[in-house]
């Protein structure tokens, strides 16, 4: 239960946050907004890091395979492109399409076991269901 609630938190926070970034990019342009979201992260994860614990920094460089360090540059390709599309789309139809790619991205990496992912089945109800997602979307878009 307390992954579903923190899941639920998570998808209002991106929804909040998509809103205002997208706000300070008007005044501040994209790439001086995107790294104030990038720094402010940064400082709130080193704040949280003095009082929550103490795991040291150079096991990073332990991580294996290299490639999943690339977190924060996704991060960054994430702000950009949540901004931009709420600009263009506002904030509800860009949410929409981004939880309906979120759930199809997320689907084939548990599909084909990406990125050290356990591998899970096919199974067809998942499909159907995105599929259904991708229906709605659709005739959203033409309103």
């Amino acid at each position: 239960m307390t992954g579903f609630l923190i899941a639920l938190l998570s998808g209002a926070l991106m929804s909040v946050q998509g809103v205002f970034n997208t706000q300070v990019t008007k005044t501040t342009g994209l790439w001086v907004s995107n790294g104030w979201v990038q720094a402010s992260a940064l400082a709130a994860c080193v704040a949280v890091w003095f009082f929550a614990g103490r795991d040291s920094i150079g096991t990073l460089w332990k991580v294996e395979p290299k490639y999943v360090l690339l977190g924060g540059v996704i991060g960054a390709g994430i702000t950009w492109t949540v901004v931009k599309s709420m600009e263009q789309l506002g904030p509800a139809k860009a949410a929409l399409l981004i939880v309906i790619a979120q759930l199809i991205v997320a689907y084939l990496i548990e599909l084909f076991g990406l990125f050290g992912v356990e591998r899970e089945p096919l199974e067809w109800r998942r499909v159907i269901g995105m599929g259904i997602a991708l229906i709605g979307v659709a005739i959203f878009q033409w309103k």
